[in-house]
């Protein structure tokens, strides 16, 4: 079943619910429905309050019966449920049930746009395609974070006022670096992340900062990133440079080299298959799978029909819709990965004493989503209705055109950095109980569920999708709107989050294995 239209006629209505297929056991409420309230055309009286986004049963429903939304099982009735009762963690659970669907049979080949949209990107050297012009400073450990804000520091208010076409010296740290298994996992990936983010399109530079004697080397990263020096890439130790003021002068001194070179660029025409769209949801609610994903999907369509590429993340938060993408996987060996990480990860959970279904958030439930079942179908809605191409490990480079799965933790900011890791240059973030992320070196934009979300946190919303449940747009209409904001979002324009100065706190690389 494609997540990109799921919605029937009654969508588009005023009926006080919706549902969204027609052999769906539950609604969703479009507003907060009362006790003794009538859901209308579509079923029987309200037994219970219904809060906004939560689901209502449209009949009886016996114990231990399967219970679907979106045409698709999203759990377990745990007690009998009345017809008109509010259907959610009380009486709804997770349970054993086969998915019905097999692997490449919804799979259908591209069916391109020619001529292809254009956006202003900027060319680089080498031919990579770049969104945004920053100077990137990344620290080897968490002991070099100090050095490496202390250096973007400089270069903060008037400093680049020389320099109009670079859009920032920015300082991405983090947590880790030291304390590792030199041969394990977790330093493997860490320094793969570094790299793809060292070698970004949107970096015109980049300065690597170490402290000295962390388990994360200078050298060592370079080998294994296959990063070489020079003009434009720089690395800079702490300790052989004599201290922390000493290295923030050394760090200052390499930036101004760089600075001269990095703005002179101009954007220019370029075709939308230079656009890699990371694809995130956070902050979801049970408007999510009907308006702002079902959007982000059809504008994803146009993209890939124009050449682009999307990149589906957050795994866990596939868990239970996987078989939706499967079935249109353009090759067998494509769905086998994807299952092959979904086993890694319910071993991954086991060891560490949890489960897949733990994942909805206390906010996520607070928003009318139950179980991760019923999170998942509606963020599988994200990727649209193209073939799954290629599936990918946490931040390798996406290489493969149209839609691609990357393997990363369902937390945000961790995903996002995945995905901008492997080379995305724009980020699309739903949400529906509202976000404030924002993301450098690759813009982000927000896209509300609903319109009061979007009046209320309006300084962070991009996009309102809400429009959709207002019956005032279609799916469609929609994310047509939303790719055009994308190719103009590509071409320069800012983002909520950018006007805001958010997203260098955002960088968060996935942490595995032990911390000695």
């Amino acid at each position: 079943m494609s997540q990109s239209n799921t919605m029937n006629d009654e969508v588009n209505d005023v009926a006080p619910v919706i549902r969204l297929a027609a052999n769906d056991d539950v609604a969703i409420a479009r507003r907060d429905l009362a006790a003794g309230e009538k859901l209308g055309p579509l079923g029987p009286v309200c037994t219970d309050p219904i809060p906004a986004g939560h689901k209502v049963a449209l009949h009886g429903i016996a114990k231990g019966a399967a219970v679907r939304r979106y045409g698709q099982v999203i759990g377990m009735a745990t007690q009998p449920i009345s017809a008109g009762e509010h259907v959610h963690v009380h009486n709804l659970g997770m349970g054993e049930f086969s998915r019905s669907a097999s692997v490449g049979e919804a799979y259908r080949p591209t069916c391109f746009i020619d001529p292809a949209a254009t956006f202003m990107g900027i060319v680089r050297a080498d031919g990579r395609v770049a969104t945004r012009n920053y100077i990137g400073i990344l620290s080897t450990v968490n002991c070099s974070a100090n050095v490496s804000h202390g250096i973007a520091e400089r270069f903060k208010g008037a400093a680049l006022a020389a320099y109009p076409n670079v859009d920032g010296v920015v300082a991405l740290t983090h947590g880790s670096g030291c304390a590792m298994d030199p041969d394990g996992e977790g330093l493997a990936l860490l320094r793969r992340t570094l790299a793809g983010y060292a070698r970004h399109a949107n970096f015109a530079a980049v300065l690597i900062v170490g402290l000295g004697c962390e388990s994360n080397q200078l050298d060592a990263l370079k080998v294994a990133g296959d990063l070489s020096e020079g003009p434009m890439l720089r690395t800079l130790g702490i300790q052989s440079s004599g201290g922390t003021r000493a290295a923030i002068d050394a760090g200052v001194a390499a930036i101004e080299s760089m600075l001269p070179e990095a703005n002179q660029v101009e954007r220019r025409p370029v075709a939308a298959k230079h656009l890699i769209i990371g694809l995130q949801c956070g902050g979801s609610d049970g408007y999510s799978g009907i308006s702002a994903n079902p959007v982000l999907g059809a504008a994803v369509d146009l993209l890939v029909r124009h050449g682009g590429t999307a990149v589906l993340s957050e795994t866990p938060e596939i868990y239970g819709a996987e078989h939706l993408l499967t079935a249109r996987a353009a090759l067998p060996a494509v769905a086998e990965k994807l299952e092959e990480r979904l086993r890694w990860w319910e071993d991954y959970t086991s060891r560490n004493h949890g489960e897949m279904n733990n994942n909805p958030s206390p906010g996520n439930k607070a928003g009318g989503l139950t179980t991760i079942l019923e999170k998942s179908l509606g963020a599988v809605a994200k990727g649209g209705s193209s073939g799954l191409m290629a599936v990918v490990e946490y931040a390798r480079p996406v290489q493969a055109q149209g839609l691609v799965f990357m393997d990363t933790p369902g937390y945000d900011p961790v995903s996002a950095t995945g995905q901008v890791a492997g080379g995305a240059n724009l980020i699309c973030f739903t949400t529906g109980r509202g976000s404030v992320y924002g993301c450098k070196p690759s813009p982000s934009l927000k896209i509300a569920t609903n319109s009061g979300l979007y009046r209320r946190m309006n300084e962070d919303m991009d996009f309102n999708a809400g429009e959709v449940l207002d019956g005032t747009t279609s799916v469609q209409d929609a994310g047509a709107r939303l790719f055009a904001l994308m190719l103009e979002t590509a071409s320069g324009g800012k983002t909520k989050s950018e006007v805001l100065g958010v997203g260098t706190d955002e960088f968060v690389p996935w942490q595995l294995g032990a911390v000695m």
